[in-house]
């Protein structure tokens, strides 16, 4: 058996993954609450569903923080369980480097374009 001791890290081993097994669960849990808040607003709204209400359900300040929060949430869950997926099925080393640089240009992207819907209500 061959073992590497020194300034090599070892990127194997007992809790290697909980921390990423840990954001999956946090993440969740706030695309959740996201969830039910939305909901909550959307079943106690009398009238018509229009622009106006769906503006106003993400006017306020809190409600601007709670998207902005889950949003972030939401591009973090999706790099970990992209990356993990890549890492187990993407064996050459140059496909997988190709592909998550992907993964993260395609994130960026989105990250963008939700703050600049988010900011534009």
């Amino acid at each position: 058996m061959n073992v590497n001791y020194g300034t090599r890290r070892t990127v194997v081993g007992a809790h290697y993954g909980t921390r990423d097994w840990l954001a999956q669960r946090v993440t969740a849990a706030l695309m959740a609450v996201f969830t039910l808040a939305v909901l909550a607003q959307v079943l106690f709204t009398r009238g018509p569903l229009g622009y106006e209400k769906w503006a106003g359900i993400y006017a306020g300040q809190p409600m601007k923080m709670l998207t902005f929060a889950t949003i972030v949430g939401l591009l973090y869950h999706v790099w970990v369980g992209m990356r993990d997926v890549l890492m187990d099925y993407v064996k050459p080393v140059g496909a997988r480097l190709v592909l998550q640089i992907l993964v993260i240009v395609w994130l960026v992207g989105c990250a963008g374009w939700a703050i600049q819907v988010l900011w534009r209500v």
